[in-house]
């Protein structure tokens, strides 16, 4: 192949490279088992009714699946979707726009659903029970109230901070979902398929290399995947083994447990600069250079469930596999800390 060819077929696998990805139903659809199964469940008993589904809440970190879902739930359906985000609704008129263009048995898919506005979320409450939309026209002396009759919609609503939804928004979902991170086996035949549809040549032992750096996260497994295919491509014969990947992610420093670069850098500033904690987050966000709410919300995470680092209340504790990642011998009086 030349190199204006490969050009050229780079730029179209980037261009629909998300959404080409995306797997279009349940049975390509790996991982998160006990989700599918209800979510499959839920369509064939609203089915068998010719009724609409219950409301449904998805909630988990970014890039496991949630847009995929609710795409694959309106598929199953064969219903349309509507998609739209919390920041985007802005206004009562906003939201009365997209329900009234919303027909029977639609879906409507809100994205960072927690992000709503508190008066937005009052005017969806009659929406999602009753089907019907309470919008008030103008102010003062003069304003009146305008009742809109709505057909029976679903609505599926993500979020990657469950915790922030009110509990009034929250219990008017009929079914509520947390995705989990995936093994690396699940990871592995993602990464297998995303190969495949980009027409990578992979081994098994690579697609599992790229899994277990991969953050139990399949839109970093893809990500991933697409760096290493550019590598193969100009390294190598264009085929990804397992070496091939190890140098490949060795190069843009993400190691064998898929610590990157900001990850040690967090590691080390709470070892070297805070004595290994306590040490609050705003004051490792200073120290790495990084905003707050990345490190809380991309960053910690992770750390947190690798075992590296502990919240406790007085601050972020470096754990003894901290040490030993940065190469440091933990001291002795760690245990104190827990």
């Amino acid at each position: 192949m030349d190199d204006s060819t490969y050009d050229k077929t780079s730029q179209v696998h980037d261009a629909n490279y998300e959404q080409s990805l995306r797997p279009p139903a349940f049975s390509e659809f790996h991982g998160q088992d006990k989700i599918k199964e209800r979510l499959t469940l839920m369509v064939e008993a609203a089915q068998q009714r010719d009724d609409v589904l219950e409301h449904i809440l998805l909630s988990g970190p970014p890039g496991l699946g949630k847009t995929t879902l609710a795409n694959i739930i309106s598929g199953a359906a064969g219903t349309q979707l509507h998609t739209t985000s919390g920041p985007q609704i802005e206004k009562a008129g906003d939201l009365a726009g997209i329900l009234t263009n919303v027909q029977k048995g639609d879906i409507l898919f809100i994205d960072e659903i927690h992000r709503l506005h508190p008066a937005i979320e009052e005017y969806l409450y009659p929406a999602m029970e009753d089907f019907r939309l309470d919008i008030i026209i103008d102010s003062g002396p003069s304003a009146r109230s305008i009742q809109l009759n709505l057909p029976k919609f679903t609505l599926v609503g993500a979020t990657t901070r469950a915790g922030m939804l009110t509990a009034p928004l929250r219990s008017r979902f009929g079914l509520v979902n947390r995705l989990d991170y995936y093994t690396k086996q699940e990871l592995a035949v993602i990464i297998e398929r995303s190969a495949g549809l980009l027409e990578i040549e992979i081994t098994a032992d690579g697609a599992l290399e790229i899994a277990s750096r991969s953050r139990g996260t399949p839109r970093i497994a893809n990500n991933l995947l697409r760096w290493v295919r550019d590598f193969a491509q100009v390294r190598a014969d264009g085929t990804i083994s397992a070496d091939i990947a190890n140098q490949a992610l060795a190069m843009i420093e993400i190691d064998e447990d898929g610590i990157d670069e900001m990850d040690k850098r967090i590691l080390e500033a709470v070892i070297y600069k805070f004595n290994g904690g306590p040490v609050g987050l705003s004051s490792v966000a200073v120290a790495v250079g990084e905003d707050a709410s990345t490190l809380e919300e991309v960053h910690e995470p992770f750390l947190i469930m690798q075992g590296f680092l502990k919240r406790t209340p007085r601050g972020r504790v470096a754990l003894p596999s901290a040490y030993t990642k940065i190469g440091v011998t933990p001291p002795k009086n760690t245990e104190e800390l827990f």
